[in-house]
């Protein structure tokens, strides 16, 4: 109610009506996506690249900081304190104005680059912590069988470890998605991209964010459910 009072006393024509055809239009009996959903396939592209490298890297770093090796843990001290003290449109400038032209990379792929160095250094953060509240005994017990650091942690540590990283990961994985809308700043056509260039010729500045908006929130939600009936899978 209150939504509703706020939105008639600042007194904008509403055109809720025009935003399908941004969405998808019928041409000779054909669906034909619109540029909000073109931007869409473009922005879970991205999303899902990305999450899996940051995944990856953050396993990785995850691992350096627990080992021995001073230099390991040193490169993955560096690479965690650099990304998580910098802002992540920074980043994505320096990626795409700096690394990415003397190899030739295009704007995709610096978007991916960053957002995966990005996540990556919170990832690593969130299993290291898991994997850290694993008990003592999980560790002496299979330093007691002979067990190497690497044979530890990939069948003793680990599978517990990740019960434990599930909620943070998914609030992770949502942060993504959410922060993947910075790449329209390096020229991707992304959903994000896509409403700023419709806004700029229709005028329909509220529909058109609010609608992009509903987009995020259902994907961030399809994401929550989809872990937790995972997480439900995994303790049955």
């Amino acid at each position: 109610m209150v939504l509703i009072f706020l939105f008639q006393r600042i007194g904008y024509n509403w055109q809720f009506y025009r935003i399908k055809e941004f969405l998808y239009t019928y041409e000779n009996g054909q669906l034909v996506f619109g540029p909000i959903i073109k931007g869409l396939g473009i922005t879970l592209k991205i999303s899902a690249v990305s999450l899996v490298l940051a995944i990856l890297l953050g396993f990785f770093t995850a691992i350096l900081r627990m080992t021995e090796s001073f230099s390991g843990n040193f490169i993955a001290r560096g690479y965690i304190l650099v990304i998580r003290n910098t802002p992540l449109i920074i980043q994505l400038f320096f990626v795409y104005f700096v690394i990415a032209p003397p190899f030739g990379i295009n704007a995709f792929y610096s978007g991916v680059i960053a957002l995966s160095l990005f996540e990556g250094a919170y990832i690593s953060e969130i299993i290291r912590g898991s994997i850290l509240s694993v008990g003592k005994e999980q560790f002496e017990s299979s330093m007691s069988l002979g067990m190497n650091f690497y044979q530890r942690m990939r069948y003793v540590i680990l599978p517990q470890a990740l019960r434990l990283a599930a909620p943070p990961l998914t609030s992770q994985m949502i942060a993504l998605v959410k922060d993947s809308a910075l790449v329209s700043t390096i020229s991707i056509y992304d959903m994000t991209m896509q409403a700023q260039r419709l806004v700029s010729e229709t005028y329909l500045v509220f529909e058109i964010w609010f609608t992009v908006a509903g987009i995020y929130l259902l994907i961030n939600l399809m994401l929550s459910m989809l872990v937790k009936f995972v997480n439900m899978k995994v303790y049955e």
